[in-house]
């Protein structure tokens, strides 16, 4: 399982387009400012989707941005080689997005007032769509089947992590208890896991 990724930090990475010392440099340098928004996410969670709705809000429902400029320049991914160099250059609020658990999060993210979005998503149908897209690219190891590709995921060896884990316990309790606080107003039959 090891050979075709990028190893940082235990957890695998595609070879294309992310580097060691990149992910360091964005992990631990990176500065989160006020002013940003953050879409953090497990791959395959509905990330892309997101990004459209963020852009659209951003844009004032103007498509003009938004069929001129393709996604990864209007959100680029933190951890990548290039979108760590254009979200540097980026002047005013930032859109930016990223796969990367909440421990390589930059540290700046938390004293920052910067808006954050965590996407969450069924793991049965984070482990189909990862299933299709890494059996159609070459950003790693492609599966040899949907059996190999569960056991990876099983194994935690999907790509920036384990999904179980993107969201320790405890962070997802502490998430938990402030979103049921900032919902309590709201009625009860909007939230049928409750």
């Amino acid at each position: 399982m090891t050979d075709g990724y990028l190893w940082f930090e235990g957890l695998p990475f595609p070879r294309v387009g992310w580097s060691c010392d990149g992910l360091k440099e964005a992990c631990t340098k990176f500065v989160i400012k006020d002013e940003d928004t953050v879409m953090v996410s497990y791959p395959k969670s509905g990330s892309h989707w997101v990004i459209e709705i963020l852009c659209l809000i951003h844009s004032k429902g103007d498509t003009k941005w938004i069929q001129s400029v393709p996604i990864w320049e209007r959100a680029p991914w933190l951890e990548t080689d290039v979108g760590y160099k254009m979200l540097n250059e980026r002047e005013g609020p930032r859109l930016l997005a990223s796969h990367l658990p909440f421990h390589l999060i930059p540290k700046s993210l938390f004293t920052s007032k910067a808006k954050v979005i965590y996407v969450m998503r069924s793991p049965k149908d984070v482990l189909v769509s990862g299933y299709y897209h890494r059996s159609v690219t070459k950003l790693s190891k492609n599966p040899e089947s949907l059996e190999q590709y569960f056991q990876w995921f099983l194994e935690g060896n999907g790509i920036s992590g384990d999904w179980k884990n993107h969201f320790t316990v405890a962070q997802a309790e502490a998430f938990d208890k402030v979103y049921q606080e900032k919902m309590a107003g709201f009625p009860k039959e909007l939230f049928p896991w409750e």
